[in-house]
């Protein structure tokens, strides 16, 4: 493998790859482990794109794909959580009780993930769609539904 692909890649989309793992799947290092199996497949088989945008939009895609597939095995099904393991992590902490995070982390996964894409990754309604396979006016919808959501979860907090 060319060492300069993967220190390209690391530093352009580990970020990103993990703040999408994070945002699916809601464990850091669940995110962490989509993060690395993102980019060994980059790694594996390149692909040449005419523009930065469009490798960022397959990057993205990969890694909700990934994250899909990370929540339908059977091992992530059969799992338990290891509560003890918790304390012991305080390299990156959990997002804070009544932080935005928490709230966005609470709503149901396809709230989740247009939230994600449209604030966090600043995509448009067209190219969300495009990256999900779905229809323009339903990610419209699901945006309006997710802040009229996070909208009354936020009431009476700092945010609101």
């Amino acid at each position: 493998m060319d060492s300069a692909r993967a220190e390209y890649l690391v530093e352009r989309y580990a970020d990103l790859l993990l703040r999408v793992g994070y945002t699916w799947l809601g464990d850091r290092d669940d995110a962490q482990d989509i993060c690395q199996n993102v980019l060994i497949k980059l790694l594996e088989r390149p692909r040449d794109f005419p523009d930065t945008g469009q490798e960022r939009a397959w990057v993205i895609r990969l890694a909700v794909n990934e994250c899909k597939n990370w929540k339908r095995s059977a091992w992530n099904r059969h799992r338990a959580p290891l509560e003890e393991g918790a304390a012991l992590s305080t390299e990156n902490p959990e997002p804070e009780s009544g932080t935005l995070l928490e709230r966005v982390q609470a709503l149901p996964e396809m709230y989740r993930e247009v939230i994600f894409l449209r604030y966090y990754e600043g995509y448009e309604v067209r190219e969300i769609a495009k990256l999900l396979g779905v229809p323009a006016p339903l990610v419209s919808t699901r945006l309006k539904r997710a802040k009229e959501k996070l909208k009354i979860m936020l009431e009476g907090s700092e945010y609101a």
